[in-house]
């Protein structure tokens, strides 16, 4: 059943949830009270404020913070900016589908955070609660084709990316020595050769080469876009008579095999047990996990970055990920929000090295990436320059077809990898019984 028919008996407790959830902070201005609706701190706060939800207070929060800080000191000295910290993506979702079931959005800040993977599906359910970022000071090219195809709707610019989403492979290179290899033996690798090494590696070490979360597993998805393939076609699931999709699995399936690849049982066991309990020398996912990995201070220096293996070399590259600000049909002042995003996260260096050195977060926005502060050496990489490596390599990412059950796929995919590995069922069976459900799932 699609959010939009939800009771709207519940719009009023869930739109005041995403006013109240979590808190809330402001950028030079006060932060609305509990359970006051942060729409009407634009009356209260003139011309000069914008209001926006978000989430994450180590990672977006401080990003916004200082975008705020930036137009404030550099465009308007009046500008408040007032931040309303939700707990999580989900306030932000329930707050349109909500407004949209009782036609009025009148409770949505100016601004919302939204997950790249969710925003067509909103705009083409709610498309009354959007307005377009057309005309704002956006130089578009400077951004790499691949994280604007999620919020390019009907030919027109829907949000400003935020955080760059571009997977890394990421290795501890005093491991890989141990077994004998350096980071050149798997950049640019085959999976083949990968496994080889990862299976050495596990033999000589005891580490994997690569974990990932079982139940969630981001790998096929991955490992497909850095083939340039997708898991849908034409709108509609497309796994069985991918054949692309076939060798991934397989790859998968013989990687746990032979104990270069650790499926955890959860994320927390991802996390926890496998990136900060030492039991991998490799990860890979967006470059969002890597306040993860430098979480453990005794490994500062043996970890290292490079591309993703292919199924016949050369080096891929892959996304998973990420977020962009929307301006929504709320705003009093579409123009001011316009300017803010664009002279903020539409390519400011000042925004985008103060959101990489206060909350981790990476611009997309391409020449921002060659700041002093984006090429500066990261002493916990062994002094590689990662952050402007991952906006070069952010520029390689293939664009693919995309979907709005982008997540069921990915359940259903990992709970297929799970039965051939552990339960012994032929890939084809796991992955048509995948494929049926989906179609179900989709009502086709």
């Amino acid at each position: 059943m699609k959010k939009k028919l939800l009771s709207v008996m519940l719009v009023g407790a869930m739109v005041a949830s995403l006013a109240a959830c979590g808190g809330s902070s402001s950028s030079g201005g006060a932060a609305p009270a509990a359970g006051d609706s942060t729409a009407a701190a634009v009356t209260a706060g003139g011309e000069h404020t914008l209001t926006v939800s978000a989430w994450d207070h180590n990672f977006n929060i401080p990003a916004l913070e200082a975008a705020a800080e930036d137009y404030k000191a550099n465009v308007d000295p009046d500008f408040e900016l007032v931040i309303n910290e939700v707990s999580g993506s989900s306030d932000v979702e329930t707050a349109i589908t909500t407004g949209g079931s009782a036609g009025d959005y009148s409770q949505l800040t100016d601004i919302v955070l939204f997950q790249d993977h969710y925003i067509q599906r909103y705009v083409a359910d709610y498309p009354d609660a959007w307005v377009p970022v057309e005309g704002a000071d956006i130089d578009w090219s400077d951004f790499g084709e691949e994280k604007l195809s999620y919020s390019i709707i009907d030919g027109q610019h829907y949000g400003v990316p935020v955080d760059n989403g571009t997977a890394i492979f990421a290795y501890r290179v005093d491991i890989l020595e141990e077994a004998g290899y350096t980071l050149d033996d798997v950049t640019d690798c085959t999976w083949a050769d990968w496994i080889k090494i990862g299976e050495d590696v596990y033999n000589k070490t005891g580490k994997y080469l690569l974990s990932m979360d079982g139940e969630g597993n981001d790998l096929p998805y991955m490992m497909l876009q850095a083939e340039g393939a997708s898991q849908w076609k034409d709108g509609e699931p497309y796994i069985t008579e991918n054949e692309t999709m076939v060798q991934i699995i397989n790859v998968i399936v013989e990687a746990v095999q032979k104990n270069a690849l650790y499926l955890a049982n959860n994320w927390s066991d991802y996390t926890d047990q496998t990136i900060q309990g030492d039991m991998v020398a490799g990860v890979m996912n967006g470059n969002w996990i890597i306040p993860t990995i430098e979480q453990v201070e005794e490994n500062s220096g043996k970890w290292e970055i490079t591309n993703i293996p292919t199924l016949n070399g050369g080096g891929g590259y892959a996304a998973n990920g990420g977020s962009s600000l929307y301006i929504t049909s709320n705003c009093a002042n579409v123009d001011l929000a316009k300017d803010f995003l664009a002279k903020t996260f539409g390519g400011s260096t000042a925004t985008y090295d103060k959101a990489l050195t206060d909350g981790g977060v990476i611009t997309c926005c391409i020449s921002a990436g060659q700041s002093e502060v984006y090429q500066a050496g990261v002493d916990y990489f062994n002094g590689q320059p990662i952050y402007t490596d991952i906006v070069e390599m952010g520029t390689h990412v293939p664009v693919v077809e995309q979907n709005d059950y982008h997540y069921s796929c990915r359940s259903l995919i990992a709970s297929a990898i799970i039965n051939i590995a552990q339960g012994g069922a032929s890939t084809e069976d796991a992955l048509k019984e995948a494929e049926d459900q989906l179609r179900f799932e989709m009502g086709l």
